[in-house]
């Protein structure tokens, strides 16, 4: 049980984590292993209902992301951790491989073009032609596929509770219903404003923001961390229709990308069951809505390289928002892992701009917060 230092009304404990979703929770797991008295603080009912539950589940291989970025890094890094955590917890999962696939010759040289990037980043890609790939996916029109062997799936879910459990076990404790309003940085400190069901202030020597969408919004009105740091978040919402009873796939399938994103792809859950999406819209706020309506559209994406779909079967599923340091007239901006170096604040690390491949990553982004923290 966690045991807190009360001095002059204020609590007291080492380190915070704010928010737990699957990085959250795999900080604070490194950190409380790490032997330091750690508390998450999780605004929501329950761990992970953020961005963590509306992902598409997919264990990133690494391949788009520009040479020493650190998506290109943390995935790479994080990708093996994560197969190696997953295989010795016994977190459902199922490296199934994706196909990056061209529908027409002119989109060639683009696989060959991701072939060689993906090649910068340490991950291997087997570049196929049409006629090899329909032997593996019938039905499927397509010019030629690069085969993505360390693309897998999981159970997000079953990863959490699993960081979870191995945080507690190690005497952090998780603090439900408990939102960060406002923090204060001095003196080689930060006081915490927590609101909820029972409001208190938070003294703490080291502090991790891994608050998701809202980890920007966090530092508007925080006292002591400079105006240079406090960086701009657009919203990106991308909505989920599901496939509704049997289909012919068994691995991932992703189109060329397309700007904004990877364009409208079939991933896969455990149980085995298609979905097709994300698309990408700019919005202002959250909204979590599916527009049924928007079916006319997937359909005439999926056609374009599965003429065999059966629109009737596609229900809207889920929307996930990624929380990104752009807006939507492009340009790439890494994850931010702002620790002392970055801002100069002692015990100080914020994560901005979490988003995919962030679930892949999260393991080696935990190793980086320690060690920014050391």
């Amino acid at each position: 049980m966690q045991v807190y230092k009360v001095t002059s009304e204020i609590l007291e404990v080492d380190t915070a984590v704010i928010g737990a979703g699957v990085v959250g929770l795999a900080v604070a797991r490194r950190l409380a292993k790490a032997g330091r008295e750690v508390v998450v603080l999780e605004a929501g009912d329950r761990f992970g209902e953020g961005i963590s539950s509306r992902s598409s589940e997919v264990i990133h291989a690494g391949i788009y992301y520009p040479k020493n970025s650190l998506k290109a890094r943390l995935c790479v890094e994080g990708r093996r951790q994560l197969y190696d955590y997953c295989e010795s917890r016994k977190v459902g999962h199922r490296k199934c491989g994706k196909w990056v696939i061209a529908t027409h010759d002119a989109q060639n040289s683009t696989l060959e073009g991701i072939q060689q990037h993906a090649a910068s980043n340490g991950v291997p890609l087997d570049l196929k032609d049409g006629a090899a790939i329909a032997r593996r996916l019938p039905g499927v029109s397509v010019s030629a596929g690069l085969w993505s062997p360390e693309t897998g799936i999981l159970d997000t879910h079953g990863l959490m509770l699993a960081l979870l459990g191995e945080m507690e076990d190690a005497g952090g404790s998780l603090a439900l219903r408990s939102p960060v309003e406002r923090v204060e940085s001095a003196a080689g400190a930060h006081t915490l404003h927590v609101a909820g069901p029972s409001p208190c202030r938070l003294k703490v020597r080291n502090l991790v923001n891994s608050a998701g969408l809202g980890a920007v919004p966090l530092t508007k009105s925080w006292a002591g961390l400079p105006d240079a740091h406090k960086p701009t978040q657009c919203f990106a919402r991308g909505v989920y229709f599901s496939y509704s009873g049997r289909h012919p796939f068994r691995n991932l399938i992703y189109p060329v990308p397309e700007p904004g994103g990877l364009g409208v792809h079939l991933t896969l859950d455990l149980a085995g069951q298609a979905r097709f999406g994300p698309d990408v819209v700019w919005i202002e706020q959250e909204d979590y809505r599916v527009d049924p309506e928007r079916v006319c559209t997937f359909a005439a994406g999926i056609r374009r390289w599965w003429p065999a779909l059966e629109v009737e079967r596609l229900q809207p599923a889920y929307a996930g928002i990624r929380p990104k340091l752009k807006d939507a007239t492009g340009g790439f901006f890494d994850f931010r892992v702002d620790g002392p170096e970055e801002h100069g604040i002692p015990g100080l690390v914020n994560l901005f701009g979490i988003e995919s491949p962030g679930l892949t990553s999260c393991l080696a982004i935990a190793e980086m917060v320690r060690d920014k923290l050391a």
